[in-house]
């Protein structure tokens, strides 16, 4: 059984001076929630896995320089949203849409507050629950199971305009019921599998 930390400054000089306890208790209390951030950046499992993985060992790799006044959690989720950024920009073919992405990412991780996060997500899917069942069923094939309009009109048997008036009926109501900030924790929930009427909105 590893060492219970209360104390930041007490957990990142263990971690400096190399005790596999402290980094125990580090994967322990933050993989679940780092991955679920990432997976929120990525919407892709094995990028996701990727980025954790490295994050957790470059951590551990570079302790040393780890700095006793500095959030570990905050320098945590920094790590990943960075790893997240190298990872994307590997891939040489950015569409305008993924710019707007990488935009609206960066804007919420320079104010990034993991307890305001996670209440904003809470927020969010508890209005995408609430939402008419054909809109919601709708909206969740586009933006969580990554469908195109044809797909999702070809899979539930209506027409593409029906999709389409769907997808825009279901941000409007979030973007009413939530107003601040909305576009960005969108982007971060269903990642850059967006469709043009996202765009048609913000105009």
């Amino acid at each position: 059984m590893y060492k219970i930390y209360q104390d930041n400054a007490e957990l990142v000089e263990d971690l400096k001076s190399g005790r596999e306890n402290a980094y125990s208790f580090l994967i322990h209390t933050y993989h679940k929630k780092l991955f679920v951030y990432a997976l929120s950046l990525t919407n892709d499992q094995a990028m996701t896995q990727d980025i954790i993985q490295n994050v957790f060992l470059r951590t551990w790799e570079f302790r040393a320089n780890l700095k006793t006044d500095f959030s570990i959690k905050g320098f945590l989720y920094k790590s990943v949203y960075n790893e997240f950024i190298n990872q994307y920009h590997r891939n040489q073919s950015i569409s305008v849409l993924e710019k707007v992405y990488v935009e609206a990412i960066t804007e919420e991780v320079n104010e990034f507050n993991q307890d305001l996060f996670e209440k904003k997500m809470i927020l969010i899917n508890k209005e995408i629950e609430g939402l008419p069942s054909k809109c919601k069923q709708t909206f969740l094939l586009s933006k969580k199971e990554g469908l195109t309009n044809i797909e999702i009109a070809e899979y539930l048997n209506i027409s593409l305009k029906t999709v389409e008036a769907h997808i825009t009926k279901a941000y409007s109501i979030i973007r009413k019921r939530i107003r601040k900030k909305t576009h960005s924790m969108l982007f971060l929930l269903f990642g850059i599998k967006i469709n043009h009427d996202l765009v048609k909105l913000k105009r």
